[in-house]
């Protein structure tokens, strides 16, 4: 029996109800097991320095899930050195996780428009299936850019993999923002994760990432 696993890459910064919102529904979704929440290293995309850093980052992540069972924090992209890209990050639970395991790597819906400039995304495609949560009312985009790197079937794969997930609005950037401006953020994160903020003062100097 092959067990579904889903994996959600992000800045985490922080996590906020959104994240988890969108993680747990894809998950009844597609009926994964767990749901591995990975917070990068330093992103390709992102310019380094940009990130808080990655210890709390980890630890808002740990309190956000402390009481839910479907959710694991894991490390891997926190402990490399140089830019963190996704194709290896996949491989790596490949091997933890071993043979009768079926892995779906969960990204947004602008990120599905970029998918032709990630990373040997051929490879990534081959390795795992990437699944979009979409917005309601968003339109797909083409994926003509992709053709040269998959086949049809991939590409057909990916436009079925695309989710009806709620629209939920809250960003990071928005969470960062409140707090340097001495607003509240209740509800936009876990009661944890807003503990967490208070107690180690963070965000009131904004620091990049989503």
């Amino acid at each position: 029996m092959t067990i579904r696993i889903g994996l959600y890459g992000g800045s985490f910064n922080p996590i906020h109800v959104g994240h988890l919102i969108v993680a747990r529904v894809a998950a009844e979704l597609l009926g994964w097991e767990r749901v591995y929440l990975i917070p990068s290293g330093q992103p390709p995309h992102k310019r380094a320095g940009a990130l808080l850093d990655g210890c709390h980052r980890a630890a808002m992540i740990r309190a956000a899930i402390a009481d839910d069972p479907l959710f694991e924090l894991d490390e891997h992209d926190l402990r490399q050195t140089g830019r963190c890209y996704t194709v290896n990050t996949v491989a790596h639970f490949a091997e933890r996780l071993g043979a009768g395991v079926e892995l779906h790597w969960l990204i947004g819906a602008d990120s599905l428009s970029e998918l032709a400039t990630w990373h040997r995304v051929a490879d990534l495609v081959g390795s795992c299936r990437v699944v979009t949560a979409a917005r309601p009312g968003w339109e797909a985009p083409s994926l003509d850019a992709l053709r040269p790197h998959l086949t049809d079937e991939q590409i057909g794969q990916l436009r079925s993999d695309i989710l009806d997930t709620p629209r939920i609005d809250v960003s990071a950037s928005a969470v960062r923002g409140r707090v340097a401006d001495g607003l509240s953020i209740r509800y936009l994160v876990p009661e944890s994760v807003r503990a967490y903020i208070e107690t180690h003062g963070l965000y009131r100097h904004d620091a990049g990432g989503q």
